[in-house]
């Protein structure tokens, strides 16, 4: 059982690893999760770390934000991943999609995977940010 209901129209066709909509119930807290890149608790990224660790490295600390708030990848309705490498997300799908699982299970939220020319953090090949809907 899902916290959203799903809303995929068939005009659309069928989603892949996402959903087209996801609508919260009534009288959920809305939670924005800043976007996370792969750093320490310094705020660096470390240099050489590959797309698929510092995506799992990502979403991990989405998920503790989402967690420290009381919710779970269950209640995360949006991703929204930035890459600076389109091509480095494409070759390592099969990697990521492990990882994805391994954080989130089988929740596909509404996404969107957007390329931009870079990010305020220089070593960041990624970078995540997320919107959840909690139960009251």
């Amino acid at each position: 059982m899902t916290f959203f209901r799903v809303v995929n129209p068939e005009a659309l066709g069928e989603p892949r690893g996402w959903n087209n909509g996801m609508l919260a119930p009534a009288g959920g807290r809305v939670l924005f999760v800043a976007g996370q890149v792969a750093s320490d608790e310094t705020g660096e990224v470390a240099v050489g770390l590959s797309f698929v660790a510092q995506f799992g490295l990502a979403l991990g600390r989405v998920l503790a934000v989402v967690e420290q708030a009381g919710g779970g990848p269950e209640h995360l309705g949006r991703l929204t991943i930035y890459v600076t490498d389109k091509r480095a997300y494409l070759s390592g799908l099969k990697e990521l999609g492990v990882v994805y699982r391994a954080h989130m299970g089988r929740n596909y939220p509404a996404m969107s995977l957007v390329q931009v020319a870079g990010l305020v953090e220089p070593n960041a090949l990624l970078e995540i940010e997320g919107t959840a809907v909690l139960p009251e």
